[in-house]
């Protein structure tokens, strides 16, 4: 039986403030990156959950989404490893809190940097993913969709069992 394919479910914040933007300088298999706080989905997590978690673990701070900014598809080959990854990413602007002492910054992630939309198109060689100046673009559009767009199920927390 052929398996199935599936993308790469991720979530990112897209996280504006005084005109600057909230990125994270991370290592990854090709050398120092930037990106938006973003991660993969877990298991048993709606996309909100995800994505406040990540932004926790990424730069210490409490994310609040006001907005899905919207969802972004893109594949490349990860040359470091030789993998053809194909990424469904949810973007959520919001708001964050300053953040929180002593808390320690996730394995891999190097800083935060709060960046200008000039600063983040002159460093788009460092861009871990093409959605980081998309998402920058639509956000500066004014692009917004209600949270409540993207519907999760009580299933995902409470199964149901079908025979």
């Amino acid at each position: 039986m052929r398996q199935r394919w599936k993308p790469a479910v991720t979530v990112a914040a897209v996280i504006e403030q005084d005109g600057r933007f909230l990125l994270v300088e991370e290592e990854t298999p090709e050398g120092l990156r930037l990106n938006q706080p973003a991660g993969h989905l877990d298991p048993g997590e709606s996309l909100l959950e995800a994505v406040v978690r990540e932004v926790l673990e990424e730069t210490a701070c409490v994310f609040t989404p006001t907005a899905l900014l919207g969802i972004y598809m893109s594949r490349f080959i990860r040359s470091a490893r030789k993998q053809d990854v194909t990424y469904l990413r949810f973007s959520y602007c919001g708001t964050v809190s300053g953040p929180e002492p002593g808390r320690r910054l996730d394995h891999g992630i190097v800083r935060t940097v709060w960046m200008t939309p000039e600063e983040i198109r002159a460093a788009s060689d460092r861009h871990r993913s093409p959605a980081l100046q998309k998402n920058v673009d639509d956000f500066l559009a004014g692009v917004r969709h209600p949270v409540s767009a993207v519907y999760t199920d009580p299933g995902l927390y409470d199964p149901v069992e079908k025979s």
